[in-house]
């Protein structure tokens, strides 16, 4: 999971458990309020009943229950019973409902005073009133109906207002963390292209130093030290190259002066032939360096358009001088849009050495010094497919094919450095192109170079 897709859920579930919280405590709070202000209701209710049975001598029971009635303050399904001393039922109103009591409960009257308890839909007070003369029990039963439906919309207030609200912050939380996150993205994604053709890129920061621009800052000047460090390290390569070169080149005229000397014995040639293999193999070696060192997106600032199919019939006339026994057999695609795939921008040379590469690398581990060659479009973008019979590499080799001097077992009593796909890759990589190696059969190798368009 990305960093802000942690942030975003770590938030928004915050967000969702604080608001669940809140709502629930809120909720919990109104439905004790709401008991609380039934039970003030009913015990009010309840005292003024016996205090109109026990201190007005002119109301008697049937003038109450008149009274009561027609009460401004009258409850839902209102049930009321007084009790004297002796428990006794003085008094009850006309209502139908039931009051569930017992003696036992109004014993508990007299020691506690007061209960309030819930009865199935019905909420029940019971009131304790000590008198000079006499003591009254009252019970009184009600529903408090007006409350509970101010209960019942409060909560299906409160789950929309959290269902609604929580999709809102789920949505803007999403939405202002990845706008937070921006320059971040644009961050990794510059960091993503960097390789070593393009050292010199570089992180742009405002001028508020948050986190992001100080990260971007100490990365900028981590890479200043990594390109110079880099092009030393290019240039010492470069020139040590071209310094060893010419003394090789010396060496080798000189075994060669000396093999065509008639003086020279048959021994004495064929020990000079010897060296003069090993001269030539540290020979390309080192060119192969040079040229590794060479390439740069520099070279590429002022190229012109170059067809590739001219371009890879050069590289075939080069392989034929060095290697005449090989044979390329070579294939193009009909297609109305080859025409023009076939012309890309880069350096002629550097293209030439990587077709050549593949090339002699497809004819060196053939088993009959043949390679089959196929240009065409693939999703509108170039191909150039070269493909042999032999053997093939494993999955671990494949992994570490173009890396520099790896050489897979099939190499075995073939000259080379494992170099050579190293450079086809670099000099692709500088042309917008990638190179793919896969077995498509049994001893069947296939080389894929993609001209990204």
């Amino acid at each position: 999971m990305t960093l802000k897709n942690r942030i975003s859920l770590l938030v928004s579930l915050l967000f969702t458990i604080l608001f669940g919280l809140a709502s629930t405590v809120i909720f919990v709070l109104y439905s004790n309020f709401r008991k609380e202000e039934f039970r003030d209701r009913l015990e009010i209710k309840a005292l003024s009943n016996i205090k109109l049975l026990v201190n007005v001598k002119e109301v008697d029971d049937q003038l109450l229950k008149m009274i009561d009635q027609n009460s401004i303050n009258k409850l839902y399904d209102e049930k009321t019973l007084v009790f004297d001393s002796h428990y006794k039922l003085i008094y009850s109103s006309i209502d139908d409902a039931k009051i569930n009591w017992s003696i036992e409960d109004l014993k508990y009257l007299k020691k506690h005073k007061t209960f309030f308890k819930q009865q199935g839909d019905y909420e029940v007070y019971g009131v304790f009133y000590d008198t000079k003369d006499k003591d009254f029990y009252a019970l009184i039963s009600a529903t408090d109906d007006y409350g509970k439906r101010k209960l019942l919309f409060l909560r299906y207030t409160l789950i929309i207002s959290y269902i609604f609200f929580t999709c809102i912050c789920w949505i803007l939380t999403s939405f202002m963390v990845k706008k937070a996150m921006s320059p971040l993205s644009i961050f990794h994604q510059k960091i993503k292209n960097i390789n070593e053709n393009n050292l010199d890129t570089r992180i742009q920061s405002k001028s508020n130093k948050n986190e992001i621009d100080l990260i971007a800052n100490e990365f900028n000047f981590m890479m200043d030290r990594i390109e110079i460090s880099y092009q030393k390290q290019k240039e010492f390569t470069a020139h040590a190259s071209h310094e060893l070169r010419t003394p090789l080149s010396r060496i080798t005229s000189q075994i060669e002066n000396v093999i065509s000397d008639t003086t020279t014995s048959d021994k004495g040639k064929s020990f000079l032939k010897t060296i003069l293999s090993d001269v030539n193999q540290l020979t390309e070696l080192i060119t192969s360096l040079l040229i590794l060192s060479k390439i740069d997106n520099r070279s590429l600032e002022k190229n012109e358009m170059q067809r590739i199919d001219e371009i890879l019939f050069s590289a075939i006339e080069n392989l034929n001088k060095s290697f005449p026994d090989f044979v390329i057999l070579f294939e193009m695609e009909e297609n109305e849009n080859l025409d023009s795939a076939l012309e890309i921008r880069g350096n002629k040379n550097l293209l030439e050495i990587a077709l050549g590469n593949v090339l002699k690398n497809a004819c060196v581990y053939s088993d009959n010094k043949q390679a089959k060659v196929k240009i065409g479009i693939h999703d509108n973008q170039l191909v150039v497919s070269v493909s042999n019979t032999g053997k093939t590499l494993s999955e671990n080799e494949q992994r570490n094919l173009f890396q520099p001097f790896m050489r897979g077992k099939n190499a075995h009593g073939t000259s080379g450095f494992g170099l050579g796909l190293r450079i086809v890759q670099r000099i692709l990589t500088l042309h917008n192109a990638t190179i793919t190696y896969s077995v498509t059969d049994i001893n069947t190798n296939l080389f894929q170079l993609v001209f990204h368009s």
